[in-house]
């Protein structure tokens, strides 16, 4: 499988797809999700899903950035029927975030009318923009200039509690993550959908999903370097990275060995 770029996203087909899987990044990273999440991408597809990398430039209008991925994503779909590599008729849609990609894929849910088997939100932040942007903090702006995001923390909380519409979700937060907000987001989507909605809590920091596979070449005979070496990678560099893979797949498919 190779990476390929169709109607402005970047996507990912093994040969018999069994289901496709959307998925948007974090704020500062998701320019070129194929690279910032690469490793745990080709590891969703390695186990059948069609992936669809959407890559947007943060703004304030996350309404509008929500709209624009889902017409990439779209149009993603349209051509590969129309060139007949999704040969099966249905194949269940999964949405996949990070940070604020959760977020988009949120309004996605609320604001507009698609078919979700399922989101996976992972790190979800909802934060104003003067504590989500660096720089805005530093400037006095006059009352009159109002710098937020559209639609506002509250505004957003509002319209998931009225109006999302996909109802089976798995929620991941990471125990040393500061920025996290998915418990006030567990609570919105259960009362939603009572029993429907799943929370994990793993080891791990915000970046996990940044994580990349580190490869380690072993020399002409297998050495006990090699095997430190191997060790390391393994159970320290991207253990955390490991588990985040093995529960995505899992609640993807239950009857999954991965």
């Amino acid at each position: 499988m190779d990476w390929q770029e169709i109607s402005g996203s970047w996507v990912l087909i093994p040969q018999h797809p069994i289901g496709i899987v959307h998925f948007l990044g974090g704020a500062f990273v998701a320019a070129a999700p194929q690279l910032t999440y690469r490793w745990l991408l080709e590891q969703v597809a390695k186990q059948g899903y069609a992936v669809v990398a959407t890559p947007f430039v943060n703004t304030l209008d996350h309404s509008a950035i929500a709209g624009n991925v889902l017409l990439s994503f779209n149009g993603v779909l349209d051509e590969l029927r129309q060139k007949a590599i999704l040969r099966r008729r249905y194949l269940p849609i999964y949405g996949l975030g990070h940070s604020m990609g959760c977020k988009l894929h949120l309004l996605i849910g609320s604001l507009f009318q698609v078919e979700r088997a399922g989101n996976i939100l992972i790190s979800f932040n909802n934060y104003a923009a003067r504590d989500a942007i660096p720089f805005v903090g530093q400037f006095n702006f006059s009352p009159a200039f109002n710098v937020e995001f559209t639609p506002s923390p509250v505004e957003t909380n509002n319209i998931i509690a009225q109006k999302y519409n996909v109802a089976r979700n798995l929620l991941v937060r990471f125990t040393n993550d500061t920025i996290d907000q998915t418990t006030g987001l567990s609570e919105l989507l259960q009362k939603r959908f009572p029993n429907m909605v799943a929370m994990q809590i793993l080891a791990g920091t915000h970046v996990t999903p940044l994580g990349q596979d580190i490869s380690w070449q072993a020399g002409k005979e297998f050495t006990a370097f090699d095997a430190v070496g191997q060790w390391v990678k393994q159970e320290i560099l991207y253990r955390e990275l490991n588990l985040l893979r093995r529960e995505i797949l899992r609640w993807l498919d239950p009857m999954s060995p991965a």
